[in-house]
C-alpha cells in the first residue's frame, strides 16, 4: 500500500470528496492503521452540515470512530504491528500536566481523528500510538467473529471507540450505583449503550425518545420504562418516572440523567427531571442554545457535569464487557461500503438509520 483512499471535507462543500494522499513517513511515535470500520457520527455531520469547525485546517478526512490492523508502526510500537485495535476517539498525550494529574480527555494535546488529524473514512489512517486498544482474541481476517458472540467482528468493534465508550465514561464518572434510577433521554448512536451500561450496572433504567423504533427496540437495551417525551412531558413525565422508580424500588432522590440526545428539546427535558441529589451527565452536542432555571441546581443540590470522549485507561475494561456479551453492540449496529458514504450520511441526517452505520472500506458486500 503506497497511498491512502478516502473521503475528504473541503471547505464550503456540503458532501465529501473521493481523495488519495501518499502515505507520509511515519514518526517514532506513529502507527500506521488499516481501518477494518468506522462508525458515522453526529459530529460528523456537525462539521459537515451545521457549521461546527475542525481544529485542523480543511481539506480533511473525516470519521473518529474507528477499529483496524497496525500495518506499520514508527520506532516506539513497533510492538503493536499486526495487531487488531481500537482507536480512542480522543488520544491524549500522555505526559502533560493534565495528563499527569488524570485528566486526559482535556489534554491540550489530544488529538481526534477527523478533527486533529485525517480520521478513519478510509482505507488507512495514521495515528499516535501510544494509547491504542488492542482486541483480545483478534487475529488478521476482520470479519472473523470475536469473544463466541454470532456477528461480532472487529469492524463492529470500531462503534467502541466512541459511541460505547463516551456512554461508558458517562455511566463512570456519574457514580450510578445498582438498585438506583438513570434516565437516559435520547436512546440513539450513545443512548443505546449509556442504556445498556446502567441496566448491566443493575440500575432501573428509564429511557426517552421521540422515535418508536427505539423505544420499541428499548427493552433490549435495559430500559424498563420507554416513553415519548413529546407526548408525556412536564409533570405528568416526571410523575411517570416517580412511579416507575417506586416500582423498581429505586430511590427518589439522587437521579442520574444522561442527555445523549443533543437537541435542546432533549436538554430541556433532562434539566426538567432533576430532583434532590441528581446528575445530570450532558454527553450530546447541538451548537443552540437552551435557556433554564440554572438555580434549580442549588436548589436541588444536584449537579451538572460534561462529559468529552473516554479516557484510554477505560477502553480495555469496556472491551472486556463487549467481548463477554455484556453489551451488545451487533444488534446497534449496520455495515456500509465506504463507497456508500454519501448515502450513509444523508441517512444519519434524516434520521433515517436505525442503527450505527459503520463504514467498511473495500468490501463489496454487507449483510
Amino acid at each position: 500500500m503506497t497511498a491512502i483512499q478516502g473521503f475528504e471535507l473541503v471547505a464550503g462543500a456540503t458532501s465529501l470528496a473521493p481523495v488519495r494522499r501518499e502515505i507520509p513517513a511515519l514518526l517514532p511515535e506513529d502507527v500506521l492503521v488499516r481501518v477494518a470500520g468506522c462508525g458515522v457520527c453526529h459530529t460528523d455531520l456537525g462539521f459537515l452540515h451545521d457549521g461546527v469547525r475542525t481544529r485542523h485546517p480543511l481539506p480533511l478526512i473525516l470519521g473518529h470512530e474507528i477499529s483496524g490492523h497496525v500495518e506499520d508502526a514508527g520506532s516506539r510500537h513497533r510492538d503493536l504491528v499486526g495487531r487488531a485495535v481500537v482507536v480512542p476517539a480522543v488520544l491524549p498525550c500522555g505526559e502533560c500536566a493534565l495528563c499527569r494529574a488524570g485528566h486526559p480527555t482535556i489534554c491540550a494535546a489530544q488529538v481526534m481523528p477527523g478533527n486533529d488529524c485525517d480520521g478513519g473514512f478510509a482505507t488507512h489512517v495514521v495515528l499516535p500510538g501510544t494509547f491504542l486498544c488492542p482486541v483480545p482474541g483478534a487475529g488478521p481476517d476482520p470479519d472473523a467473529e470475536l469473544g463466541g458472540i454470532a456477528g461480532l467482528t472487529l469492524r463492529h468493534l470500531s462503534v467502541v471507540a466512541d459511541a460505547v465508550s463516551t456512554a461508558y465514561q458517562a455511566v463512570e464518572r456519574s457514580g450510578l450505583r445498582r438498585g438506583e434510577l438513570a434516565i437516559v433521554v435520547g436512546l440513539g448512536g450513545v443512548g443505546t449503550f449509556a442504556a445498556q451500561v446502567a441496566a448491566e450496572r443493575g440500575a432501573a433504567v428509564v429511557g426517552l425518545d421521540v422515535d418508536p423504533r427505539r423505544r420499541a427496540e428499548a427493552p433490549k437495551m435495559g430500559v424498563g420504562l420507554a416513553l415519548d417525551p413529546r407526548e408525556v412531558s412536564g409533570k405528568e413525565l416526571r410523575s411517570r418516572v416517580s412511579a416507575f422508580a417506586r416500582g423498581a424500588g429505586a430511590p427518589a432522590t439522587g437521579w442520574t440523567i444522561l442527555e445523549c440526545s443533543g437537541t435542546p428539546a432533549g436538554q430541556q427535558t433532562a434539566f426538567g427531571l432533576l430532583v434532590h441529589g441528581a446528575t445530570l451527565m450532558v454527553v450530546g452536542f447541538t451548537l443552540e442554545t437552551v435557556a433554564v432555571r440554572l438555580s434549580n441546581l442549588m436548589a436541588f443540590d444536584a449537579r451538572a457535569l460534561g462529559n468529552w470522549g473516554c479516557a484510554p485507561e477505560l477502553y480495555p475494561a469496556i472491551l472486556d464487557r463487549v467481548l463477554a456479551g455484556k453489551i451488545d453492540v451487533v444488534s446497534h449496529a449496520t455495515l456500509k461500503p465506504l463507497s456508500q458514504i454519501g448515502e450513509a450520511l444523508e441517512e444519519v441526517r434524516t434520521h433515517r438509520a436505525d442503527r450505527r452505520i459503520v463504514l467498511v472500506p473495500d468490501r463489496k458486500e454487507v449483510s
